[in-house]
């Protein structure tokens, strides 16, 4: 399919996308289950767009609940290389206050129970992922931001935490103390799976919160989470529709476009057929001569 080249992932507070004239409403099948909701096809400015909420409309899935594999995977059978995600961080420093926009560049996982993944089952492949973030797709972003008035932070740590939970006090500092400078529960998994459907990604973490570390904020709570986001919703919608157009338009020559070259680990004799079958759409430019 190339139903789309952009794809927009929303997170809390941001489950449909302003501007976006509908064309279509796709559900998909993939080998890794059903993706969280249908994808929303439609245009802005002329570009093709498909928007998938990612906790399903009505927010009914958590963070441990995604299927994160099926999100990615659809994205990919719609023919989209590029994905703008959008979600709600709480701050690890004092200096990203609530309705701040952090663009992170690098990751810590502390998940437990997620599969981060399409790989195995006979088919092993080891993508790098010393820089998870597409830099220049997030710098595209963090200009729509600017241009629109946002206080900005490019760069820095997303510690991605399992959920469905906030964290300890005692979790929080420990976070700090190695350097986070914002905390979510979701974007981790996007980003290694991206990579190895070879597909752009950066992320537009929107502050909401100073966790439970600051001695003189609240805790976080998700009626806080909402407030902020209510807040930034319209500047959030705005950074998204002005980075579609560059972000279509830009030469991709990073390192995302070839993740999988050298990636694959398993001689293509050995890769079972069914395996083969299921993963054509990732792997078939460089096994292609092998899927039958």
């Amino acid at each position: 399919m190339n139903d789309a080249s952009i794809g927009i992932i929303g997170g809390s507070g941001l489950y449909q996308m302003e501007g976006l004239t509908v064309l279509d409403e796709r559900r998909i099948d993939t080998p890794f289950g059903d993706p969280s909701d249908a994808y929303i096809i439609g245009e802005i400015a002329g570009v093709r767009v498909a928007f998938l909420s990612r906790h399903g409309r009505g927010h009914r899935l958590s963070p441990s609940e995604l299927n994160y594999r099926a999100n990615l995977f659809g994205f990919k059978l719609l023919g989209v290389h590029t994905i703008l995600s959008a979600s709600a961080v709480g701050s690890m420093k004092e200096e990203y206050a609530p309705t701040d926009i952090v663009f992170p560049h690098q990751f810590i996982d502390r998940t437990r129970h997620r599969p981060d993944t399409f790989f195995g089952n006979g088919l092993v492949a080891h993508v790098g992922f010393a820089d998870p973030i597409c830099t220049a797709l997030s710098s595209t972003m963090s200009k729509a931001a600017r241009d629109v008035g946002a206080r900005v932070h490019d760069g820095g740590v997303y510690i991605c935490m399992e959920g469905p939970q906030f964290s300890t006090r005692a979790e929080s500092n420990l976070y700090r103390s190695w350097g986070a400078d914002v905390i979510g529960m979701t974007n981790l998994q996007e980003a290694k799976l991206a990579r190895e459907a070879e597909i752009c990604y950066a992320t537009m973490a929107l502050v909401t919160d100073y966790d439970c570390w600051h001695a003189t904020h609240e805790d976080v709570t998700v009626e806080t989470v909402l407030a902020y986001l209510a807040k930034n919703a319209e500047t959030a919608q705005k950074i998204l529709h002005n980075s579609i157009v560059p972000a279509a338009n830009r030469k991709r020559d990073c390192a995302c476009v070839n993740a999988l070259q050298y990636a694959i680990i398993t001689q293509k004799t050995e890769i079972p057929e069914k395996v083969k079958r299921d993963l054509a759409p990732l792997i078939g430019k460089y096994v292609s001569q092998e899927i039958r």
